[in-house]
């Protein structure tokens, strides 16, 4: 698959689900099936802030470890 298509496929999925997300959750008749949804939802994106925060702690780490790494070389070569 080329990044293209994975992007679109990803943007098709998100829309479908959110179409569906959204019929459960306006339908008055499943209140119920509102709340596990709506429930299931506040889940989900709790545990993608925390992925996302956790990938963000070690770009951030990788990023310094590289910096350090270069200033080392650098130093290497000027002396």
């Amino acid at each position: 698959m080329t990044k293209e298509t994975k992007i679109l496929t990803g943007v098709l999925a998100g829309a479908a689900l959110g179409a569906v997300a959204a019929l459960l959750i306006t339908t008055s008749k499943n209140d119920n099936i509102t709340s596990k949804v709506s429930d299931w939802f506040c889940d989900l994106f709790d545990s993608s802030k925390d992925k996302i925060s956790h990938l963000a702690d070690k770009v951030t780490s990788a990023a310094s470890d590289v910096a350090d790494k270069a200033k080392d070389k650098y130093s290497d070569l000027k002396a």
